[in-house]
């Protein structure tokens, strides 16, 4: 499973130039995408009034078996989502992020967008070279933030809109950070079995205390 750290989510919402339309569009689109991890159909099925700002700020969203659910979202995302759709300077059923005309974007164009992007971003975070970055990983990213938070996989599950917890079970096993803390809790292979028996001076050394 790929997913992105946070150096290289940082490297990759740095990459769209904020002097173009297209930029501060694809900004506020993927910061949106890895806050939430909605899937790219989801995404781009959204209209301006799926998002709600100020108290209460979410996005609604329709996904896998016409299911609806609700996401909320940070302020970094909320501010970026301001700008924008006074920008976009849409109706309510408008698309959310359209292309110049006005026409929804495709799943195909948001994978071009974020390639174009994740290229850019790989001058200053070139792990990014190693990974193929298409939409879902930002989901996987999404999911994988949540988890090093301490959010617990039931919670993730809701958040993803997944119909069991068991598809999110994935994340954990992807998860070094979770393996390695785990095995820091148990006892090291070159430690004596059994109870720590302290010797005769150390005793006698307490009971002078």
């Amino acid at each position: 499973m790929t997913f992105l750290t946070s150096e290289e989510v940082d490297a990759l919402l740095a990459a769209p130039d904020p002097q173009r339309w297209e930029g501060r569009r694809d900004k506020a689109m993927l910061a949106l995408t890895v806050q939430t991890g909605l899937r790219v159909t989801e995404l781009t099925s959204l209209n301006c009034n799926d998002i709600t700002l100020g108290d209460g700020a979410a996005v609604r969203c329709e996904g896998k078996g016409r299911k609806q659910r609700t996401v909320p979202l940070d302020r970094h995302v909320q501010d970026l989502l301001r700008s924008w759709l006074n920008e976009r300077a849409g109706r309510g059923g408008d698309p959310l992020f359209c292309t110049r005309t006005g026409r929804r974007l495709s799943r195909d164009a948001v994978a071009q967008r974020l390639s174009t992007h994740a290229q850019a971003a790989a001058e200053t975070c070139p792990s990014l070279l190693e990974k193929r970055v298409h939409p879902h990983v930002l989901r996987h990213s999404c999911a994988m933030s949540l988890l090093q938070a301490g959010v617990d996989t039931t919670v993730i599950a809701l958040w993803l809109g997944h119909a069991g917890v068991r598809s999110t079970d994935a994340y954990v096993h992807a998860d070094m950070t979770i393996k390695e803390k785990a095995l820091a809790l148990t006892t090291p292979v070159t430690a004596r079995p059994g109870r720590y028996r302290p010797t005769d001076k150390l005793l006698a050394f307490l009971d002078r205390l």
